[in-house]
């Protein structure tokens, strides 16, 4: 009777847990295809506008501006195959990546790249501004569309090479494609906590801070009986990119101390609930780095006047486009002629 009891017990516990497994994998499939395609949806938006607005006379040849057209540029990239990936894999159970090796070694390879070359391209802009507030003439320099274009090029190119490793120690393995579970599987996941969440948020922390700083003191200082000004434009990009580091060091914070727990416990023996739970969470911590990319736009938006000054004439200059053309007869009388 005894044995009756314990058997239907654990029976009851096993259909309990995978009751449990089954709504986290549900819960992480929904959220997959309607909160990552919303995502989705309203990055490619506002990532088109802003690589328009940012080629408009009014921001051409500013180096913060140019640094958030080559953010802008690279996040339609990183929407289009990181996030797109990541969507159909978790979504919509196409696991093409599982099966193809050198197709999961080239996904890993080119998110990776994907992912960190926008987030540089703020790190980058926020060093700008430290420069271009600086009271230091030769600092200054340092702020220049040449130097600018440089960096945006040298970005690509140093992301490029460091992540080369993915496409050597990646592997498929149990219907999985992942870094090894040896020595470097620890080396490469504390290094991606690092590269990815603690060294970006320091940087944009510090240069913000000394950038706040050079402004005030530019506020404070005076000259020839006035006090010195900052352009009004400038002021607004101070307020872009604070804002926009902000954004980042609240929505991209979970997934470096995801990364570092994982890789503590890297080699510890794993239940299946918990397997699945650990996939749930890794997958929303990115699901919050993709929406901090999407919500560059808003931040622009409500951060910046010139920014939606341009934003207006934009549509203004399209829907004029698309209206006939006024054609004056006699005595001032206008109608409208069709094209």
């Amino acid at each position: 009777m005894s044995n009756i009891i314990t058997n239907s017990t654990v029976t009851l516990a096993i259909d309990d847990q995978i009751e449990l497994i089954d709504m986290v994998n549900n819960l992480n499939k929904t959220i997959s295809q309607y909160f990552m395609g919303l995502i989705w949806f309203v990055g490619n938006i506002g990532s088109i506008l802003m690589c328009i607005i940012f080629t408009q006379p009014t921001y051409r040849n500013t180096p913060c501006a140019m640094f958030f057209f080559a953010a802008s540029l690279s996040q339609f990239f990183t929407y289009n195959f990181a996030l797109l990936t990541r969507m159909l894999h978790y979504g919509y159970d196409i696991r093409t990546l599982n099966y193809n090796l050198w197709y999961c070694k080239i996904r890993f390879y080119l998110f990776y790249i994907f992912v960190a070359v926008p987030r540089y391209y703020v790190i980058l802009a926020s060093i700008d501004r430290y420069f271009a507030s600086s009271r230091n003439a030769l600092r200054r320099r340092w702020s220049s569309p040449k130097t600018t274009l440089r960096l945006i090029i040298g970005n690509i190119l140093f992301w490029s090479i460091i992540y080369i490793q993915v496409l050597v120690f990646y592997e498929t393995s149990t219907d999985t494609c992942n870094y090894r579970s040896d020595g470097y599987g620890i080396f490469f996941s504390i290094y991606i906590a690092i590269d990815s969440g603690i060294l970006p948020l320091l940087l944009m922390l510090i240069f913000g801070l000394l950038t706040v700083r050079n402004i005030h003191k530019t506020k404070m200082r005076i000259v020839g009986g006035q006090r010195s000004r900052i352009s009004k434009k400038d002021l607004q990009l101070h307020r872009m990119l604070a804002n926009q580091i902000i954004l980042f060091l609240i929505l991209n914070l979970p997934n470096p101390c995801f990364l570092v727990y994982h890789s503590i416990t890297l080699q510890l023996a794993r239940s299946s609930f918990r397997h699945a739970t650990e996939i749930f969470m890794g997958n929303m911590t990115y699901l919050f780095v993709y929406l901090g990319f999407s919500l560059t736009f808003t931040n622009f938006l409500v951060s910046s006047e010139i920014f939606r000054r341009e934003l207006v004439h934009l549509f203004q200059t399209k829907m004029l486009r698309l209206l006939p053309a006024p054609r004056a007869i006699g005595h001032g009388t206008v109608v409208h002629q069709n094209h």
